[in-house]
């Protein structure tokens, strides 16, 4: 074993009081941490999860902890901590199986998978509930609004020389300045609730429950910040992985606007939910084509999907707001999202 494997071996048998069998490295994403799986005897296992070096010009990654203990101790869905080290967790082994597993074409059983989905949807009114304690957690004192300079950055500088295939003009780059001007000016008097912040399919794990039934259980905690109501729906219903019959989408979307604390009338939740496409699903553009440039594969599917997201989004809000015709057309016919598509290959 290596000696960061050696370490992990050593706390669990310390925190779980169990002997280790193996140590087994599970495959890296695209985030800030590596994870292991640490087997156990007995037929036990326990999560590792240890900070990796950053990308160059990112900033520092929260703390997972006190955030996971506050949305434990308020009764969410989220793991059990066996140890909680400066440089290094010890977690509630989950599984492998996350909504994005169960939401593949190939497995996907529709009335199972609209029940996770609808599960899902009903977190978010319960995340948005939760009042910041005397002593609250860092996610409180995190306005979402706070990054989207760095959204706007990263759309001008990555996403909208790939849309265009060449270098923007200086008039182009007007034009996305000016829409994120738009998400800036309306969001600024939405409520501010809580949030998960990266609230998709792979950050929800499916695992069965005592009675033999399927729930979920949230991970990547670390990111939660204040949000719009409609954020985290968001990143659910416009998943990069994952993309839902626009059918699902709507009923998802109207079932949770109801149930939210500060509920909107539904013209203003659609316009938020649109302004955060928007400015998420560039994020997430950039983000991939970031990847792409280090190397990294495995995301290039997900642009078509994204671009589809933005175009019908861009599209909608143009009625409003002429800058986002020329979103519109440096989507193209993007927009165009067939209903029977369900998962982004």
């Amino acid at each position: 074993m290596s000696e960061l494997e050696t370490r992990i071996a050593t706390l669990t048998r310390s925190a779980a009081r169990r002997g280790v069998l193996r140590v087994e490295a599970i495959a890296a994403g695209l985030g800030a941490h590596r994870f292991f799986r640490v087997h156990c005897d007995g037929g036990e296992s326990v999560i590792a999860r240890v900070p990796v070096e950053r990308v160059a010009g990112s900033g520092p990654e929260p703390p997972l902890e006190p955030t996971r203990a506050f949305l434990e101790a308020a009764g969410l869905p989220v793991p059990r901590s066996v140890l909680h080290c400066e440089d290094l967790d010890l977690l509630e082994d989950l599984g492998s199986r996350s909504l994005r597993d169960a939401a593949r074409p190939s497995v996907a059983d529709a009335p199972g998978l609209r029940a996770l989905y609808a599960s899902a949807c009903a977190l978010i009114p319960r995340l948005q509930a939760l009042e910041a304690p005397p002593s609250p957690p860092p996610a409180f004192s995190r306005p979402w609004i706070d990054f989207l300079p760095i959204k706007r950055r990263r759309a001008l500088e990555v996403a909208l020389p790939a849309w265009l295939g060449r270098t923007p003009t200086p008039a182009e780059r007007g034009e996305l300045g000016r829409g994120f001007d738009v998400v800036e000016a309306e969001l600024a008097g939405a409520p501010s609730r809580l949030a998960h912040r990266d609230f998709q399919s792979s950050n929800l794990m499916v695992r069965r429950d005592a009675e033999g039934g399927e729930e979920l259980v949230m991970i990547d905690l670390q990111g939660a910040c204040l949000a719009a109501p409609e954020y985290d729906l968001v990143c659910l219903l416009r998943d990069s992985y994952v993309e839902l019959p626009e059918s699902w989408v709507a009923e998802l979307a109207e079932s949770t606007r109801r149930a939210l604390p500060d509920a909107p009338d539904p013209q203003r939740f659609a316009t938020r939910f649109d302004l955060l496409t928007i400015a998420r699903k560039s994020k997430d553009d950039a983000f991939f084509l970031e990847a792409g440039a280090r190397g990294d594969d495995r995301y290039v599917g997900y642009h078509d999907t994204n671009r589809r997201y933005l175009a019908a989004a861009s599209r909608r809000l143009a009625e409003r707001h002429p800058c986002f015709e020329a979103w519109t057309e440096w989507l193209g016919d993007a927009a165009d999202t067939p209903e029977n598509s369900r998962c982004a290959q």
